[in-house]
């Protein structure tokens, strides 16, 4: 029988993988008696892990939520996966969460054993914004946590917004460009607006239940894209949008399309819709790609890959008689 402490840890490691476990399946797992089981539990107990008795014929336990964050266990691949996620949260501008994430990070680090932390130092995350990008403002953590309860629990809410009230019924909280957004219908317009999370002062309490309302497209990426497409900024579209498909795997056209929807086609081929401020630069914008190119739509698109073209022939022909 293993001792006591590792007998301890092995027992709070099972009650984390799943919500509830019967003594005796809790007893043959750890090759021990019901009793040593119960005894255990006691203990666990004492340290402040909250365990709750389950009824039935032998008996159960579920570790349930407490008042306090309790110490816990991960397994590897838990290990660094939470730690990638906090790298990325300790480098991303203006997610309010920056340093508490690093606190936390360093808290894990410590405690990590060499053959992780190995792995883990040898991932280092860094967000960078782009070079026009304005930076973005700050949010405080724990308005993004309010957001995101009035979110989950359906419940109206009222804040202040530049110069006005306003009543939303919160759908999600999303993140675009290095900034925080809540998308929600807004009762007083009624209309679907997105708000920028740092510029929002929440008044409490939060208002009654609502029912959800569909998103238009039917779910956030498509709603999403076409608001923010192409400006960076939840004001408007660009003046100039067209689709066109490329010879390339949808998940490449991905990697380099920051402001665009991209959809599948077929395994090598996608379907690209991007905006610019012009119908030239949306075509030099498109032919970065370096792929084949089929214009979906509209004329104008086409028409501007034709004047680039004759630009591009003279320039080329120009060179070719200068030599």
């Amino acid at each position: 029988m293993p001792k006591t402490s590792a007998r301890l840890l092995a027992l709070l490691s099972l009650l984390q993988t799943r919500r509830d476990w019967s003594g005796t399946v809790l007893a043959d797992r750890l090759d021990i008696s019901l009793r040593t089981v119960r005894r255990d539990v006691d203990r666990l107990r004492e340290l402040g892990y909250p365990i709750a008795a389950i009824k039935g014929p032998d008996g159960g336990y579920r570790l349930r939520a407490g008042t306090e964050l309790p110490p816990l266990l991960f397994d590897d691949e838990q290990a660094v996966a939470l730690t990638v996620a906090l790298q990325i949260a300790a480098t991303t501008p203006g997610n309010g969460l920056a340093e508490a994430a690093e606190r936390a990070l360093a808290t894990i680090r410590q405690v990590l054993p060499s053959r992780l932390r190995h792995r883990i130092n040898a991932l280092q995350v860094t967000a960078v914004e782009r070079p026009m990008t304005k930076p973005a403002t700050p949010v405080d953590g724990d308005t993004l946590l309010a957001i995101s309860n009035a979110v989950h629990a359906r419940e109206i809410l009222r804040f202040d917004y530049g110069d006005s009230t306003r009543r939303a019924e919160p759908h999600h909280v999303i993140t675009w460009d290095g900034r925080w957004y809540l998308i929600a219908w807004d009762l007083d317009r009624d209309d679907w607006r997105t708000f920028r999370a740092d510029k929002i002062a929440l008044r409490t309490p939060n208002g009654p239940r609502f029912a959800p309302r569909e998103l238009p497209g039917g779910d956030v990426a498509t709603y999403v894209t076409s608001t923010f497409r192409g400006s960076g900024d939840a004001t408007g579209r660009w003046p100039c949008q067209g689709t066109v498909i490329l010879d390339l795997p949808a998940a490449t056209v991905a990697l380099y399309t920051r402001d665009g929807l991209v959809e599948e086609v077929s395994a090598d081929r996608c379907r690209l819709t991007l905006g610019s401020w012009s119908w030239p630069s949306l075509a030099a914008a498109i032919a970065r790609y370096d792929a084949d190119i089929e214009v979906a739509g509209p004329a104008e698109l086409s028409d501007a890959f034709t004047h680039l073209a004759g630009r591009f022939t003279r320039i080329g022909a120009k060179r070719a008689g200068e030599a």
